[in-house]
């Protein structure tokens, strides 16, 4: 998507636009006054519960660059744009009020609910295009060590978003703990790329 400007703009603002709504939400839940068709996780927060989920968040994202600098991988690394790096900010939005607002088990059980979160976790990290890659209208895998280190910290690290959901530092089930702790992760990653030469250009 590095080469498609005008699309990740569009995406950006359409993500900026539920968060908006989101937050609303999540102000009028503060108030006392939640709306019955509120998005999931709309609830407040605490900065405790923020700063644990993005501690977590950060230990993922050590581990998975210390592993790949140990394995010989951080040269394959793919190369982004600001624009796109902005862009990924934005999603961890989106991404987690798909995965952790929407696709949960709630009121079936913990041994339920940990099992769909696992299953979702599978899905989650498969969506990540480390595996196969889409070029041209033509899909293809795209197995290699790289692939398979980058999906497993994608599978831990969204094992880490529902955990955090669930916490008990989190008694009121808030998105906002999980939205922080992978936009950090995902700053981290922009941070990350930009030191080691992979963030070119701007768009």
């Amino acid at each position: 998507m590095n080469d498609q400007p005008i699309l990740l703009i569009l995406m950006i603002a359409v993500g900026l636009y539920t968060f908006n709504l989101w937050r609303e939400d999540c102000k009028n839940a503060q108030a006392g006054k939640p709306s019955p068709s509120a998005l999931p996780g709309a609830t407040p927060a605490s900065a405790k519960a923020c700063i644990i989920a993005a501690l977590g968040a950060l230990v993922i994202l050590i581990a998975e660059t210390w592993g790949e600098l140990r394995l010989g991988l951080s040269d394959q690394q793919s190369k982004i744009t600001v624009l796109f790096g902005i862009y990924t900010l934005i999603a961890a939005f989106i991404e987690e009020l798909i995965f952790r607002g929407f696709i949960v088990i709630e009121n079936k059980g913990r041994a339920l609910r940990w099992a769909g979160v696992a299953m979702a976790s599978v899905l989650f990290a498969a969506l990540h295009p480390f595996l196969w890659k889409w070029e041209d209208g033509v899909f293809a895998w795209t197995f290699s060590a790289k692939g398979w280190f980058s999906t497993a910290a994608v599978f831990a690290s969204s094992l880490w978003f529902y955990t955090v959901r669930f916490a008990s530092f989190n008694p009121h089930r808030s998105l906002l703990p999980c939205i922080v702790a992978h936009a950090t992760k995902n700053m981290g990653v922009i941070l990350i790329k930009g030191a080691q030469g992979f963030v070119v250009g701007l768009f």
